[in-house]
């Protein structure tokens, strides 16, 4: 049986919030990150902390790591039980809670397809090595995602991670390179 004060993981990724009790068996209902929740599939241990909003007076501290025995998705949501948790009120004391998983243990991703996480903090060039600044955000628009570069200076690029824009996502080298002229904002 694993220890439920186990270490946090140097490479621990935010990937959803419990958000309610579910059942009366002490299930928890878990609000992914992700329209693709693989994530929180792809291990039986999920760090936890508790949200930014003030715990009540009182409160029982939370534990640092849940032991998932079962987990489905459900709705628009996950749901699981968890070893930590027997009723529903241990599970409506974890409300709120941010769900962290190990990077290591996410789903390996097929090729041309690459988390989120990993490319925050890429140096975007363009294809005359001119850099156009820094990935800081990924945004959705439902047709696809879109990368926030911030440049130095404050100025803020909004360019489509599309293959008609996006020329190469080098991982190890932390760089993508794009069609993107430097003028254009």
């Amino acid at each position: 049986m694993e220890d439920s004060a186990a270490p946090w993981p140097d490479d621990a990724v935010e990937v959803g919030r419990i958000v309610d009790a579910w059942g009366v068996k002490g299930w928890i209902k878990v609000q992914p990150f992700s329209a693709d929740p693989q994530a929180l599939f792809s291990t039986k241990r999920w760090f936890i902390k508790p949200s930014e909003q003030p715990r009540a007076p009182g409160a029982a501290p939370l534990p640092g790591l849940l032991k998932v025995t079962q987990a489905r998705e459900h709705g628009d949501g996950i749901v699981a039980g968890v070893q930590e948790v027997t009723d529903r009120n241990g599970a409506e004391a974890l409300k709120g809670a941010r769900v962290f998983v190990s990077r290591a243990s996410f789903p390996t991703a097929a090729a041309d397809e690459y988390y989120w996480v990993d490319l925050i903090g890429l140096d975007v060039v363009n294809r005359e090595g001119a850099s156009l600044g820094r990935v800081a955000d990924l945004l959705d628009t439902g047709a696809h995602a879109v990368l926030r570069i911030e440049a130095d200076g404050g100025t803020e690029r909004l360019v489509p991670f599309v293959a008609a824009y996006v020329d190469q996502v080098d991982l190890p080298g932390r760089r993508i390179t794009v069609d993107w002229a430097a003028d254009w904002d």
